[in-house]
């Protein structure tokens, strides 16, 4: 069984930064991608930010600029780091990961719940 654990949103004030962290655990032989993407009331679902395999940061136009993400290999971690945090981003973040379980031959796209994050004063 897999899991896909999402940390650290919350209120942030206009300006303000938030750092979210997203564990892999359970029996996983091989992760490629870990990423996140965000679903913000009444807007379509958007790419935040992507750690490819080979190493590759890339961002959505909205995170570019103001969002570092990061990934800790030995603890199958992803994290997102948000300054300058506008009311804009006021959504849900969805951690993800491309691997596959040691279980299973192929390769799937895994979800955590997602966090909150709100930015408001």
């Amino acid at each position: 069984q897999v899991q896909m654990v999402e940390s650290g949103g919350g209120l942030v004030q206009p300006g303000g930064s938030l750092r979210l962290s997203c564990a892999a655990s359970g029996s996983i032989s091989s992760i490629n991608s870990m990423g996140w993407d965000r679903l913000a009331p009444g807007k379509q679902p958007e790419l935040v930010a992507l750690f490819t395999t080979t190493g590759n940061a890339n961002y959505g136009d909205s995170a570019k600029g103001r969002f570092t993400i990061t990934r800790d290999y030995d603890k199958n971690t992803v994290y997102l780091q948000m300054s300058s945090l506008k009311p804009e981003a006021t959504a849900v973040y969805y951690c993800n990961a491309y691997l596959r379980p040691r279980d299973r031959s192929n390769f799937a796209i895994y979800w955590g719940l997602g966090t909150q994050v709100t930015v408001s004063s």
